[in-house]
């Protein structure tokens, strides 16, 4: 069995230590070195391996949008029916692995630099096409004539939680998060039969 290289390792290292830093700071006013020595690594193996501390942050927020992905897919190939998708997208979007302090801070500072870098806008345009496709999707089945308009209203909010979560005191809450949208998801289909299992 071939050995896995340390770049990889390496590499890996600092995606957590860029996400950990920025959610440590609140912003992107961290450098190379921070992110480096809590990586474990020089600041010029960190330059050699990104370049920048840019592509460093274009590294982290795939590397988020890659976890995510595979939440949402992990919880869909569970759903069934389409009401069953559209909360499986909601819950998946608050699962731990993505709804926590140092990830939300690098979500506030995604959109903040998109404004700005066409590399990272363009990201943040493939995430936003995926996400209302994965809500519009089961909307047409349950609200055809309203299909777009509340896929993007709940992507939407599901955004506004994360940017309103930031200035947070406590510990993130993905259940009771997910459980605010499920209700906003509920009052805008009618609860029907099967809301139990809303939260």
């Amino acid at each position: 069995m071939p050995r896995l290289g340390m770049e990889p390792i390496r590499k890996a290292a600092l995606v957590e230590a860029t996400i950990a830093e920025i959610g440590r700071a609140g912003s992107l006013d961290v450098t190379v070195a921070q992110i480096a020595r809590r990586a474990g690594v020089s600041s010029a193996l960190a330059h050699h391996y990104f370049g920048s501390k840019e592509q460093m942050f274009l590294a982290a927020m795939r590397h988020i949008l890659s976890l995510y992905g595979a939440e949402v897919r992990g919880a869909l190939a569970l759903a069934e029916g389409p009401r069953d998708r559209l909360r499986a997208v909601i819950r998946a979007s608050f699962a731990a692995s993505s709804f926590r302090r140092e990830t939300i801070g690098a979500w506030l500072n995604f959109y903040v630099l998109a404004q700005t870098v066409p590399e990272v806008q363009r990201l943040l345009r493939v995430y936003q096409h995926r996400i209302c496709s994965n809500l519009r999707a089961p909307l047409r089945a349950l609200a055809p004539e309203r299909a777009e308009a509340l896929a993007e209203g709940l992507a939407a909010m599901i955004d506004g939680v994360y940017l309103r979560e930031v200035l947070g005191q406590r510990p993130p809450d993905g259940a009771q998060a997910a459980a605010m949208v499920l209700d906003y998801l509920d009052a805008q289909l009618g609860a029907g039969s099967n809301s139990g299992d809303a939260a």
